[in-house]
């Protein structure tokens, strides 16, 4: 069964969900769950960021929801530069576009292939000109940090905001750079909520990068999972139908594991101390 297949499989066992604050997903029946997907890290920072809503509103309360250019572009490309600087930037509406202009440029990406996840089980790490997925918090007790655009020819950030746009991160002296399609021009609404949501990784502290929770961190000495940083994989590969039932394991006790198998489970910034013991308990068996 393919992945996709498996996910879609997977999502719809999921009670409608009605509501998301913080970490929590309130379903209909009175359902709550714990989640450990985060939209893939598109809600690391929660499923209510800070300011997000009010950048919303107050550029959708001027019209501005057509794709025209508005200088709202300079201000996303200025918060991408406080995270990366020194690089170029492509912005595309979404990962579509994004596979296209990376062919465009002469990559040959496998259809529907993932790109290669610091955070993911034996991820390759890429080759010089391959690009790679960039995940905050993947070291203990560090904030955000910016990335030397050395460190990897082309980085592809996952931002804590599900609707953020794809971006495509070129170090200035990637030779060709200019062989990569210009960005797409995009609605003012998504591009002011996508730079509240860059500011609010600058801005968060080292306390979310680290595992603060004592019996999760005690239960992962004697578990199947491995860790770096808030991110989690199973030691072993599973088949579907192995991580389905550990997929459904976890949902009847309260917590959303990723949908696909090949994304990595993040532990939430929040949890209560009750939550905190079941799931080391699922952890460490």
């Amino acid at each position: 069964m393919p992945a996709i297949d498996l996910q879609d499989n997977l999502l719809r066992r999921i009670p409608p969900v009605l509501r998301a604050r913080d970490f929590r997903l309130y379903t209909k029946g009175g359902k709550r769950l714990l989640d450990l997907w985060q939209s893939g890290g598109a809600a690391a920072l929660g499923h209510t960021p800070a300011g997000v809503l009010r950048e919303l509103k107050n550029t959708a309360e001027r019209g501005l929801f057509t794709a025209f250019p508005h200088p709202m572009e300079n201000r996303f490309a200025k918060a991408l530069s406080r995270l990366f600087p020194g690089a170029l930037f492509r912005v595309y509406g979404d990962e579509a576009s994004l596979r296209q202009a990376l062919a465009a440029a002469g990559h040959t990406l496998d259809a529907g292939a993932a790109f290669p996840d610091p955070a993911a089980p034996r991820a390759s790490p890429g080759g010089a000109e391959s690009p790679t997925l960039w995940r905050p918090f993947l070291d203990d007790d560090e904030p955000p940090s910016p990335s030397k655009p050395e460190e990897a020819a082309l980085l592809i950030p996952i931002l804590p905001w599900a609707l953020a746009p794809k971006v495509l991160v070129i170090p200035e002296s990637f030779e060709p750079a200019h062989a990569y399609p210009p960005s797409d021009i995009l609605s003012p609404v998504i591009l002011a909520a996508g730079t509240r949501s860059i500011y609010n990784l600058l801005a968060a502290g080292p306390m979310r990068g680290k595992v603060q929770f004592p019996k999760i961190r005690q239960a992962l000495a004697h578990s199947p999972w491995r860790r770096r940083g808030i991110y989690l994989h199973y030691s072993d590969p599973l088949d579907d139908e192995s991580y389905a039932a550990l997929f459904l394991r976890f949902l009847g006790e309260g917590f959303l594991l990723p949908p696909n198998r090949n994304l990595p489970l993040i532990l939430p910034g929040i949890v209560s101390p009750g939550e905190e013991a079941k799931l080391a308990r699922l952890i460490g068996s």
